[in-house]
């Protein structure tokens, strides 16, 4: 029988979250993907907050010759000897992301059908990669980024419009490695883990189209230049397609998820005696309505015995949104425990855990948080207005206050966000 005094269960949230982000590292998923060596070269290319770490497990695990450069967000670099590594702006990007891209592009240039591209691609990989389309500038997609960041849109929607407004995304990386094969390595951080969402699908052909991406800026009223707007309507800017011979020769692998690590969360609970429940990998929405759903659900649980019988633990994954209306630092995984820990009202009993498994929860270098039912009064005991922090949208500075926040750095990997909610019964 699990030990359940507050500070086992802070323990085995916390160990359930260290195991959901250990099962996603590189250096563990990485090797068993690695293609044969081909006939010609072997150019390493990557985008994303892991793509470092990723291109580190290619060296220390590949025999044979190798050249390549990759992009990671700044604080995730790796030291590689035979494989560049830039660091850019992370969620906005900025100009040593278009560097990196015009790098990647000149490094794919004139290969053969022998050579075989390796292409690392993991979450953030979007804004690591800003190389507008001619007649877009940098500064206009900053702007852009920024509003949809903002707007509430999921990572789904956001990363249609990036496709449309680029040189490299949306299959335009693949198609400048053309003729030789492509061989992706892709650590999921979407939902459903679709391949053209992740980093905006670089090395893979888009699906959809310009009138999606307009669809998606006319939805959240997101204003852009006459001349992006132009682009966008005529179909200028059309991605890659399905069925372009030029995407003919690219194979691509699923090599972390979401549910991977839910699964691998999931075991440690199990291993300590509570029964744990996964409600889904993919839970998008607002993250406080999120809260609010998940805390009823906790509460029916906590006291009615169902769906599930107490003590267990409801986990989840995915990615919410933050629609910034307030002066606070915004954080998803902050917002939906604060709107959860309001809801709760400190229902007794009741203790979760949420964090993004890269280490950095919207713009601040801090996971995530854990809630308690002590927190709302502990915080009021300090002057804070739970309700007022929320709607100024500034969990994070709720939970700095009383020093509850999950920092582990640096993670170097990106497999989505891990929500863990202990219920231990009336």
């Amino acid at each position: 029988m699990f030990n359940a005094s507050a500070a086992a269960i802070d323990r085995l949230l916390r160990e359930m979250f260290d195991a959901g982000v250990a099962s996603a590292q590189p250096a563990v998923r990485v090797p068993r993907f690695l293609p044969p060596a081909p006939k010609g070269r072997l150019i390493v290319i990557g985008a994303g907050k892991a793509s470092a770490a990723m291109a580190r497990a290619v060296e220390d695990n590949w025999d044979g010759p190798l050249e390549g450069v990759v992009v990671t967000r700044y604080g995730h670099a790796v030291p590689c000897r035979r494989i560049e590594i830039i660091e850019a702006g992370h969620p906005v990007p900025d100009a040593n992301g278009q560097v990196a891209a015009q790098r990647m592009l000149q490094r794919v240039s004139g290969l053969s059908a022998d050579d075989v591209v390796l292409c690392l691609i993991s979450g953030g990989g979007s804004a690591l990669l800003p190389l507008p389309l001619n007649g877009v500038t940098l500064e206009q997609k900053q702007a852009i980024n920024r509003a949809l960041l903002a707007s509430g849109a999921s990572i789904s929607e956001m990363n249609c419009v990036r496709r449309h407004l680029s040189a490299i995304k949306g299959g335009r990386l693949a198609a400048a490695c053309h003729p030789a094969r492509v061989v992706n390595l892709i650590m999921s951080d979407v939902p459903a883990d679709s391949f053209s969402d992740v980093a905006s699908g670089p090395t893979v052909p888009d699906p959809s189209t310009c009138a999606d991406a307009l669809a998606v800026l006319r939805r959240y009223g997101i204003e852009v230049p006459a001349p992006v707007m132009d682009m966008l309507e005529t179909g200028r800017a059309e991605s890659m397609k399905p069925g372009d011979p030029r995407l003919a020769r690219i194979e691509s692998h699923l090599i972390a998820t979401p549910l991977l690590s839910l699964e691998a969360a999931a075991e440690v609970g199990r291993a300590a005696g509570v029964d744990v429940h996964v409600l889904g990998d993919a839970v998008e929405g607002e993250a406080r309505e999120v809260g609010k759903v998940m805390a009823a659900l906790a509460r029916h649980v906590n006291g009615r015995g169902q769906p599930f019988k107490p003590p267990c633990i409801l986990l989840s994954g995915g990615e919410t949104t933050v629609t910034v209306r307030g002066e606070g630092r915004g954080g998803r995984n902050v917002e939906f425990l604060l709107s959860l820990g309001i809801a709760l009202n400190g229902e007794p009993n009741i203790v979760a855990l949420a964090g993004d498994t890269d280490g950095v929860d919207g713009l601040e270098e801090i996971a995530g948080a854990i809630v308690r039912p002590d927190s709302l009064a502990r915080a009021r005991r300090q002057g804070i207005h739970p309700p007022a922090s929320l709607a100024d949208n500034d969990a994070h500075g709720f939970f700095e206050a009383l020093g509850d926040g999950v920092i582990t750095g640096p993670t170097l990997t990106n497999v989505n966000d891990l929500r863990i909610i202990f219920v231990g019964g009336r």
